[in-house]
């Protein structure tokens, strides 16, 4: 894999815990769960980068956890596909794998379509407005260049559009294959013209679904999900 143009700084959990609060319903999270979010955040956005060794003690004293917590939080991202337990050596963050993404990829084509076409026929007017607001900040974000901010608010975009499919179990499906992918964003999202792209192509599926457009907003999924590939393709080396 190509390295990422800087290694962001590490920070604490307070920032995405803050973030989950409010997308969760400011719900109060388990001692497991912060720790979880905590250790994603750091690897979506390669704070922990793709083939570091993780030190269960070292992370703990970092982010202010118990071992307990974080090790359930290990346990977690093992099942997310983001770290791999290995033995006699311990864990290490998954290395980024162009074949395994393509995989992703496919999948989130398939489902994201699907996605599209539902919340074309059942989104509401408060979804739309969501969306809106988050394609708002995104360009806010683009012009500074805040490629953390960008990936946030593009995971919020796509998880806005699943809840307005109103389909929880597909909502899930697609937090899982997204989050996958963040990371991969992180590396990708440096190239201003592609922001830019992005952008016009969020803007594309919203403009369907207030058009009320099924056919319409799965093409608009479809494109966007193949600039992805072909983003992804240009930036993660095949080996």
């Amino acid at each position: 894999m190509r390295p990422a143009a800087a290694k962001p700084q590490r920070s604490g959990p307070a920032h995405i815990l803050n973030a989950r609060a409010v997308a969760d319903g400011a719900r109060r999270l388990s001692l497991r769960d912060q720790a979880y979010e905590a250790i994603k955040h750091d690897i979506i956005t390669c704070a922990l980068r793709p083939g570091e060794y993780i030190n269960e003690s070292l992370l703990s004293e970092r982010l202010r956890f118990g071992r307990t917590p974080v090790h359930q939080a290990i346990d977690q991202l093992k099942l997310q596909g983001l770290v791999d337990i290995i033995p006699r050596k311990g864990i290490i963050v998954r290395p980024v794998n162009l074949a395994e993404i393509m995989q992703v990829a496919e999948v989130r084509m398939i489902n994201e379509m699907e996605c599209a076409r539902l919340a074309a026929v059942r989104a509401t007017k408060s979804d739309i407005a969501a969306m809106r607001d988050i394609l708002a900040n995104a360009d806010e974000a683009r012009s500074t260049r805040d490629i953390e901010a960008l990936m946030m608010l593009d995971r919020d975009f796509h998880g806005m559009l699943a809840q307005a499919a109103k389909n929880p179990v597909l909502s899930e499906l697609l937090r899982t294959l997204h989050e996958r992918s963040l990371r991969v964003w992180f590396i990708s999202l440096n190239d201003a013209e592609h922001l830019k792209k992005v952008q016009r192509e969020h803007e594309a599926i919203v403009d369907a679904l207030v058009a009320g457009d099924a056919d319409r907003a799965a093409a608009a999924m479809r494109e966007h999900i193949l600039s992805y590939r072909s983003n992804i393709a240009r930036h993660v080396d095949p080996a």
